[in-house]
């Protein structure tokens, strides 16, 4: 099974909006370099679990048909948008990205925090494809376009 990296999106601190980003770099045990999660700045379950998020793009497509809400430009919350592999079944799986090892351990859920920054209806809509998180086993590079692949 393989995969692609589409967008990738990074924030110094929660709350603040997601900036997209071309590349960027994975530090083992970490997070992405200058992401909220590395800085130990943003709202999540406080586990280091949760060092990089990553959300299926077909899942951002049947919420916008389902609900109508579009989560373009990160809104979503999310560091890393893919296609190609169905997040669900590389729970507990290592993916290698470009130079970079993740290894997926738990769903991503929604939270009302998200609900607040985008609009009503949301936290309904993410529920069970919010995405998973996951922890950097080898550091490196990631960009977008790189393949994905199942380990």
């Amino acid at each position: 099974m393989e995969g692609q990296v589409l967008q990738i999106f990074i924030t110094a601190s929660g709350g603040q909006k997601m900036l997209s980003v071309e590349e960027v770099e994975a530090v083992a045990n970490k997070g992405l370099r200058g992401d909220r999660y590395c800085n130990g700045a943003g709202n999540w379950a406080g586990s280091d679990a949760c060092q990089v998020t990553l959300i299926d793009e077909a899942d951002l497509e049947i919420i916008a048909k389902e609900s109508g809400l579009h989560l373009a430009n990160g809104e979503h919350r999310r560091n890393l948008v893919i296609r190609g592999i169905h997040l669900d079944d590389v729970l507990g799986k290592q993916l290698q990205i470009g130079e970079t090892v993740l290894h997926c351990v738990r769903p991503r859920p929604p939270c009302r925090y998200l609900e607040s920054l985008t609009e009503p209806g949301m936290l309904q809509s993410l529920a069970g494809r919010a995405g998973v998180c996951a922890r950097v086993v080898k550091s490196g590079w990631i960009r977008t376009q790189d393949a994905i692949i199942v380990l």
